[in-house]
């Protein structure tokens, strides 16, 4: 999901008419790492124990 976001806003910066990938991209970014961290800790997320 991270590496998805960092494609999406680099697309969106090369091609400055489609701002909508930077929103998209960012906000993958942050849900990403949000996830990971959580993972990370340990914390069962949505029931799951591990996300693949």
């Amino acid at each position: 999901m991270i590496v998805l976001g960092i494609i999406l806003l680099i697309l969106g910066l090369l091609v400055s008419s489609l701002k909508i990938l930077v929103t998209i991209g960012a906000i993958l970014i942050v849900v990403g790492l949000v996830l990971a961290i959580l993972g990370g800790t340990g914390r069962a997320i949505g029931g799951r124990k591990h996300w693949y």
